[in-house]
């Protein structure tokens, strides 16, 4: 995937178009992302043990990774991604636009 957890992203499609967050949880299986404040969800939970008081619980749900782009500080906007191998042998994850090294 393109998107690992911890990064910023820029949501391009879909109902919260334009939105920007951190990426919370990533399923490669999946192809999926949770993140954060992006496609927001409302639960009707049940009083439990754990959780004494019950109600309406707003949380994220999983978008696919397709829709979003990884956020480059330096360009600050939306970039696409690519791959280069360093001469220490480490893969690394490079902005297309400005050639920044990512991770």
């Amino acid at each position: 995937m393109h998107v690992k957890k911890g990064d910023t992203v820029v949501v391009i499609t879909g109902k919260d178009k334009g939105k920007k967050g951190k990426v919370l949880t990533a399923y490669p299986k999946q192809n999926r992302v949770i993140v954060e404040g992006v496609n927001m969800l409302t639960k009707h939970k049940k009083p439990t043990q754990q959780m004494q008081q019950g109600g309406i619980i707003h949380q994220e749900g999983p978008i696919n990774a397709s829709n979003v782009m990884l956020f480059c500080g330096k360009d600050k906007q939306g970039v696409r991604v690519g791959y280069k191998v360093l001469d220490s042998g480490d893969k690394v994850r490079v902005c297309k636009k400005c050639g920044e090294v990512i991770d």
